[in-house]
């Protein structure tokens, strides 16, 4: 869900996080889904290796 017009991975989910949460500044908020999409990220990365590894044993 890139923002076509900057290129930015993040921007539609930053003003989405914008319109939902009151007094929170645009750089807390894209730190914010940044900091969500990169822990998610890892944790799909760890579900993966654990598949592979147990799927070769």
């Amino acid at each position: 869900m890139a923002d076509s017009a900057t290129g930015d991975p993040f921007g539609p989910w930053t003003e989405r996080l914008l319109e939902l949460a009151d007094g929170i500044s645009r750089e807390d908020a894209r730190q914010f889904v940044h900091d969500l999409y990169t822990h998610a990220q890892s944790d799909l990365d760890q579900e993966r290796a654990e598949a592979d590894f147990e799927r070769d044993e």
